[in-house]
């Protein structure tokens, strides 16, 4: 009895011991976690019980960390094909709202309305996108009485309707662009008040917003045009094919001012946003603060946008858009009525968190801050990372599974909002989006180096992806400068982006870091458990001659081992590689001489073909030993496919309209058929003239990536 006494008191004392340590790593977890957390909650507070957030994705996960934080709970909806979505997993309670179509689901009021009433929600947070800016959905839920979390339904008719609000704006002092203040009936009208208003014009949806239904006009042709797609698009996008026409500011700057106001009059400007790094009209990299402003003309900025918040009664967080022209005029664009997609760099150089200030405002309480003490700590950048091939276009969607998966969090200064993880899909129905990447530094400086770490270090497998191009916008010289407009990437790649220019250096570095990543492979080969495979195996190898092939022409390349580095002659440059080889890891650290490299393998055969992401653009190099190289010139090369009498889709999608049949007759460039991808609707011309010989697709048909829509004979 003793012996059994002794043991238990034994044991309670290892629980004990046990439940300390665990609590000790809890407040340590608490403590490195308050330190990534911005405005602190207080507990006396009482907002919420319980939040339902009408989105999907990484912004339903985003509201969700902020709910955790106040203890409020969270019921996340989704459609069929979301079941197993990271925020229906996050949250403490799901409801599936329908099938996969947005329509039927995420856009679908009655369902969300019955999945409020089920889990007894207090509030909804609806996000960006979908019914964020939906003032019938707002009515809906005050109706019920439930609280919105945004403005009231004045001010999102109001400024969710580009034709009032321009004329609200107009009355509030603020600055406009000249235009036509009214709806646009149909094409002839268009034409005519885009030869009154004088070319360029921008033709844009009045319920529009995130760049749909947006086309830009220099002529009559592109006028018509625009008003078809434009009003299509926002038909589809917003239940609204209301279309207005107000001149183009050529070469302008894209900034915006973050505004917060709570329902006792108080309103303030949390400083503004560059965002003028886009392709078709939709944001790419942000910036906060901007290299462009001075402090005269932010504060005008954000004077101007308290004064439109202010006639509106506006009681949220919103952002008012601007252009800005080179003598720095800028002019009212529209107001977005939600929370902005990114609203984290405005988080990271305020320490202001906008959900939980959104929270609060729709609880009733005031703010707690003054003009004066919202600072300017730092600089932030954040990348917009899409499942995107961003050699069409600058962008066309991808899908696939995420087969591999690895956020940059290890990066100092990094923070990353997303709602995916390793084994989800990316699909034709919902935006491409991955992740926002957000770097934060003490300068500009720093936050452009953390991003250009963040991008080498974050690891994406199964889908196509944009990391090349944002890689090279936020190294290219004229960013760094500052010198940018929405026109940057048409003007800095003007046939299309086509990947990162290897410097002879950087390439030289490439050949150095592939050999020896392919010697090391062939060194581990050798060896089972520190041991040689075959007792009777000859003597290690201390040299390698080899033959690199690189975009189509070859290297001559030696290779010496001298164990903690390789010693690698490139064409008769020498260099010297040293690192881990932990060749199970999906990131290779490497110094080159004394540049320190972060590189990818994405794949390696026993063929000698690999596949290295470096400086963020994926380099296929096959390398081969000299004799193997001199038998291959004897190999048979496959003959590209002509493509020029076919059409094949570029991106995954759906088929809007197709406008020839078998027999006609087509001329180079003329429209073939319309595919529709994340809402956005994209013309497929001939490639050259010739007669139609069959086609393979018809009006709401799903399309893949490479799929055959018309041949011509």
């Amino acid at each position: 009895m003793a012996a059994m006494a002794a043991r238990s008191a034994s044991q309670r004392t290892q629980r004990m011991a046990l439940a300390l340590k665990m609590g000790a790593l809890r407040s340590r977890w608490c403590i490195i976690s308050s330190r990534t957390l911005y405005s602190a909650h207080d507990p006396s507070e009482k907002t919420f019980e319980k939040i339902l957030i009408a989105n999907r994705g990484e912004i339903a996960c985003r509201v969700m960390k902020t709910c955790k934080k106040m203890g409020i709970k969270t019921v996340a909806v989704h459609s069929d094909v979301d079941s197993a979505a990271v925020h229906v997993k996050m949250a403490d309670e799901a409801v599936c709202v329908g099938p996969a179509p947005t329509s039927k689901s995420y856009l679908n009021m009655d369902a969300i309305m019955d999945a409020i009433r089920k889990t007894g929600a207090q509030a909804v947070h609806p996000g960006y996108g979908f019914l964020s800016e939906n003032k019938e959905f707002a009515k809906r839920l005050t109706a019920e009485g439930v609280t919105f979390i945004g403005p009231d339904t004045h001010a999102i008719h109001a400024m969710g309707d580009k034709i009032e609000s321009k004329l609200l704006a107009k009355n509030a002092n603020v600055n406009t662009i000249p235009g036509f203040d009214g709806v646009v009936k149909d094409a002839d009208e268009a034409v005519r008040i885009a030869g009154e208003i004088g070319y360029p014009v921008m033709i844009k949806a009045s319920a529009g917003g995130g760049g749909k239904g947006m086309r830009i006009a220099w002529d009559d042709d592109e006028t018509r045009e625009g008003f078809k797609f434009s009003s299509q698009e926002a038909a589809s996008s917003f239940g609204d094919d209301r279309l207005l026409i107000e001149k183009f500011i050529d070469n302008p700057r894209h900034i915006e001012i973050q505004v917060l106001a709570d329902k006792h009059g108080n309103a303030l400007w949390l400083n503004e946003r560059e965002c003028s790094i886009q392709r078709r009209n939709q944001k790419v990299v942000e910036e906060a603060p901007s290299t462009f402003l001075d402090p005269e003309t932010r504060k005008a900025m954000g004077e101007q946008a308290v004064a439109l918040a202010r006639v509106v009664n506006y009681s949220s967080a919103g952002t008012v858009e601007f252009l800005v022209d080179s003598k720095k005029n800028f002019y009212f664009l529209e107001m977005n009525t939600r929370l902005q997609v990114e609203h984290p760099i405005t988080e990271c150089i305020t320490g202001l968190d906008l959900v939980q200030e959104m929270i609060r405002v729709a609880k009733g309480y005031p703010l707690k801050h003054r003009q004066e003490d919202i600072p300017i700590n730092g600089w932030a950048l954040e990348c917009r990372v899409y499942a995107e091939d961003p050699y069409k276009s600058f962008g066309l969607p991808s899908i696939g599974r995420l087969s591999q998966y690895r956020e940059p969090l290890h990066v100092d200064g990094v923070r990353v909002d997303s709602g995916i993880q390793e084994g989800s899909d990316i699909s034709i129905y919902y935006d491409p989006m991955i992740s926002k990447l957000v770097t934060h530094g003490a300068n500009r400086a720093e936050a452009l180096k953390r991003m250009e770490g963040a991008l080498d270090s974050y690891v994406i497998r199964g889908v196509t992806h944009n990391v090349p191009l944002l890689r090279e916008v936020i190294t290219n010289p004229l960013f760094i400068e500052g010198k940018i407009t929405t026109k940057f990437l048409p003007d800095v790649y003007p046939d299309g982006f086509k990947g990162h220019s290897l410097t002879e250096q950087e390439k030289n570095e490439l050949l150095a870091t592939a050999v020896s990543l392919y010697v090391a492979a062939q060194q581990r080969s050798q060896r089972f458990l520190e041991s040689r495979r075959v007792p009777q195996a000859k003597s290690k190898v201390k040299s390698w001659d080899l033959s690199v092939q690189l975009d189509g022409n070859s290297h001559s390349v030696t290779v010496s081992d001298n164990g903690a580095l390789f010693c690698v002659e490139v064409d008769g440059t020498k260099l010297n590689v040293t690192s881990e080889w932990n060749l199970a890891s999906p990131l290779t650290s490497v110094t080159v001489d004394s540049t320190p490299r972060t590189v990818q393998c994405l794949s390696r055969d026993a063929a000698g073909n690999i596949s290295l992401q470096f400086l963020g653009t994926v380099y296929k190099l096959q390398i081969l030993t000299n004799y193997a190289a001199e038998l291959s010139k004897y190999m048979p090369e496959k003959v590209a496919e002509d493509t020029s009498s076919i059409l094949r889709s570029p991106m995954p999608g759906t088929v809007v309209a197709v406008s020839v049949e078998p027999g006609d007759v087509v001329a180079e460039g003329q429209e073939i058929c319309v595919i529709e991808a994340m809402k956005m609707q994209n013309s497929m011309t001939a490639l050259k003239t010739g007669k139609v010989k069959s086609v393979h697709c018809k009006p709401g048909d799903t399309v893949g990536e490479g799929d055959l829509l018309v041949q011509l004979e």
